[in-house]
């Protein structure tokens, strides 16, 4: 089987690019990423022994010409991954967003259409659904309704999906998942930005009182679904993935404290953010029920092996918490 994967160098992106080669020997890809600041490649060393069935090309997918020469070598499957994805800063600016979230997915909608692609799988978010209530879970029918310019973006590149499956027949994945966690995620993102602030004996800036609920999945668990979704599923469907791991952020930053023994005074409690949901929930049981996928890492397990691993890699996030990233920082959290 060959995969173009796009996003390929992000932390789901490239945790799916090892997942596949890894798993199954057959598989080779091409990983298109254009490397802005949460891309690196530095991601992928595990993916060098793999040789020729792993290809990186940098590029954006809004790049017209480059997505349609790629795609004209007829990939099996397209799997796009590659979108700006962080709240905070589509609040800043959302120009990002839309351009890549929505135009680059209609690129490659495009080309697949023009080049009889088998198969497109769009990994969207639980965020499209908004907020929940005290109970209840999404379903795959629950109505759209994104409430920041990120959750908004990722909607419409899923309205986008549903349209070229039902215009043009295209046949079109959509997955959308809960919060994910693991190595490689880049440190704006709660948990490694929570771990590396208390390694760091920082000041760990937690929104609001600290009780908006998350159903937090492991990122190889992710993995396994989507592989799942991308050979066996049925076109046209859309598939809720999350592993009923609900947990308020002020949980997750405590856990994380008390596993590294550091004291609760680091936590700061700074000024909510705009549109911040209060709770997700994911009811994924059509996946179980039609695909047999169940998560396999417990919420416990997976804490334990993510902080591990950032204790083991501390070169990494050291170099990418330096210059841009620390201007964004300041920005952001200074005056909260």
């Amino acid at each position: 089987m060959k995969l173009l994967v796009t996003g390929g160098c992000g932390f789901i992106g490239s945790n799916f690019v090892l997942y596949m080669l890894e798993t199954h020997p057959e598989v080779s890809l091409v990983n298109l990423d254009l490397l802005t600041y949460a891309g690196n490649l530095e991601n992928l060393q595990d993916a060098l022994p793999y040789g020729e069935r792993h290809r990186f090309v940098r590029g954006d997918i809004t790049d017209r010409k480059l997505v349609y020469d790629l795609i004209s070598e007829k990939p099996d499957v397209v799997v796009n991954f590659a979108a700006e994805t962080h709240v905070d800063r589509s609040i800043m600016d959302s120009f990002a967003f839309v351009n890549t979230n929505v135009l680059g997915t209609q690129v490659l909608l495009e080309a697949c259409k023009e080049f009889g692609v088998e198969r497109f799988v769009q990994i969207s978010t639980d965020e499209v659904y908004g907020s929940l209530g005290p109970e209840g879970a999404f379903t795959e029918s629950h109505p759209l309704a994104p409430n920041s310019p990120y959750a908004a973006s990722k909607a419409a590149a899923d309205l986008l999906c549903r349209s070229y499956h039902k215009t043009y027949g295209l046949d079109v994945l959509v997955t959308r998942c809960s919060n994910n966690y693991g190595p490689l995620q880049f440190p704006e993102k709660l948990m490694p930005l929570m771990i590396t602030n208390a390694l760091q004996d920082k000041e760990l800036p937690v929104y609001g009182d600290g009780m908006n609920v998350r159903d937090w999945i492991h990122v190889t668990d992710h993995c396994r679904a989507v592989d799942l979704v991308l050979r066996k599923s049925r076109g046209g469907e859309i598939y809720n993935i999350g592993s009923s791991s609900e947990y308020p952020n002020l949980h997750v930053v405590r856990y994380i404290l008390q596993r590294l023994s550091k004291p609760e005074s680091l936590i700061r409690f700074v000024q909510d953010r705009p549109g911040h949901d209060r709770r997700y929930a994911m009811d994924a049981s059509k996946l179980r029920r039609e695909l047999g996928w169940e998560p396999v890492t417990t919420f416990e397990e997976g804490m334990n092996q993510t902080i591990s691993w950032y204790i083991e890699h501390e070169m990494w996030w050291q170099r990418i918490k330096t210059g841009e990233y620390l201007t964004y920082y300041e920005k952001w959290y200074g005056n909260r």
